[in-house]
């Protein structure tokens, strides 16, 4: 068993989206480990809407190109409105993390990159496993938090509510 971290996001009715969203990754792998929500300006994409942002952790045994598929499947089955462009993402998920791995497996890069360069991936992350160690250079998410700079990029907690759990703040 590996500790699986998925980033979640969702600019499109976020309480209804990522709470489906946990209900599924719960159903289909077990008991979540789930961090505080965060709103965050898009990064990275043209928006007119903020994004809601979270961190989930799980064991799992799936390859990680099995964990990929059930994700894209889930946001695809999310989809109101083409992907890209100025139109609300309903879910977004990547896979950030599969254990210690720090390869390209099944396609995917692992650890994701982004892991260390953007805040709604991070803030959540070193809340959630703060003493967890990026795979690749083996420091905990809590010092590699501490250490970044996301001075242009805003994010702030927001209250979420999920099957009667108060997530954020």
């Amino acid at each position: 068993m590996n500790l699986v971290c998925l980033g979640l996001g969702s600019n499109a009715d976020p309480h209804i989206h990522l709470g489906a969203c946990l209900d599924a990754l719960e159903a289909t792998f077990g008991a979540l480990k789930v961090s505080r929500v965060f709103e965050s300006e898009p990064v990275g994409i043209s928006s007119p809407t903020n994004f809601h942002n979270a961190v989930v952790a799980f064991e799992s045994d799936w390859a990680p190109g099995a964990i990929a598929a059930w994700a894209k499947d889930l946001e695809a089955r999310h989809a109101d409105a083409p992907a890209g462009g100025h139109h609300p993402k309903a879910l977004d998920i990547d896979l950030l993390s599969v254990g210690d791995t720090c390869a390209q497996v099944d396609g995917i890069t692992l650890p994701r990159p982004d892991i260390t360069t953007c805040a709604f991936v991070l803030t959540p992350l070193a809340e959630l496993l703060p003493d967890q160690r990026h795979p690749c250079c083996q420091t905990p998410y809590k010092t590699l938090f501490e250490r970044a700079d996301f001075s242009g990029q805003r994010l702030w907690p927001v209250a979420f509510r999920w099957r009667g759990i108060v997530l954020s703040p």
